[in-house]
């Protein structure tokens, strides 16, 4: 009997394709964006710098007064170090302040996209930005992809580059490794390509797939057979065109 191909057993949205986060150490997310830090500062300490299988980063656990929050660790950041977050906050490696309060040329990391959502960019191991200019009530921060975004200076960000740079440096040396590392966060490891399978298995599949099969479908295709191109009107890398 053929087998469903793995875009429909994914969709059926069960154990084997979810997500582990009951494996997961924390939510990583900024403290509430309350009064005391938009107008002076809050002063927390390091408790501890835990691994989360859920992301490349090292965690650093933040106790503030009234409460206590996960944040990705900057580099150099040490167990009982002392860390602040507020405008009136010290510029330097671990503090959290808003964007209107960092000078140009400062690295930063844990940039939210508008105020208050906890920290949405630049969160994976080595991951860094830097800020441009202040422009009235907009900052401009260069991207680790050379892409400068304009985000409002009420915006949170941390000071420092993302501890954990070096992660890929490290070779897997066995493909066991890299089946783990990736089972860690849920995902499937290896891929295999559709014609590398049986027929049964995958519709560009089977002892004749050398002799190279349309990969496109029709829109209107039963589930199990829409794989490849759908509804193309052309395909490859489009190349030059032909003059008519």
């Amino acid at each position: 009997m053929p087998r469903r191909v793995k875009q429909r057993r994914r969709g059926k949205g069960s154990t084997t394709y979810r997500a582990v986060s009951h494996r997961f150490k924390a939510v990583s997310s900024y403290k509430t964006y309350d009064e005391a830090e938009k107008n002076n500062q809050c002063k927390g300490e390091v408790l501890d710098l835990v691994h989360d299988p859920a992301r490349s980063a090292p965690l650093m656990i933040v106790r503030f007064n009234e409460q206590t929050v996960a944040l990705p660790a900057p580099l150099g950041v040490m167990k009982g170090q002392q860390v602040e977050a507020g405008v009136s906050a010290e510029v330097k490696p671990g503090n959290n302040l808003p964007l209107k309060s960092i000078p140009d040329g400062t690295v930063i990391s844990n940039i939210e996209l508008t105020p208050g959502d906890g920290g949405k960019l630049v969160r994976s191991a080595g991951g860094r930005a830097k800020i441009v200019s202040h422009d009235n009530n907009q900052v401009m921060v260069k991207l680790n992809s050379k892409a400068v975004k304009s985000l409002n200076s009420n915006c949170r960000a941390t000071v420092g580059v993302i501890a954990g740079s070096g992660h890929k440096n490290k070779p897997l040396v066995k493909a066991g490794k890299n089946f783990h590392k990736r089972k860690a966060k849920g995902l499937k490891w290896p891929v295999v390509s559709g014609t590398s399978k049986q027929a049964s298995e995958h519709p560009h599949g089977g002892k004749q797939h050398r002799k190279r099969k349309s990969r496109t479908v029709s829109r209107h295709a039963p589930p199990g057979a829409k794989v490849g191109s759908f509804a193309a009107k052309r395909t490859g890398r489009g190349g030059k065109r032909r003059k008519k």
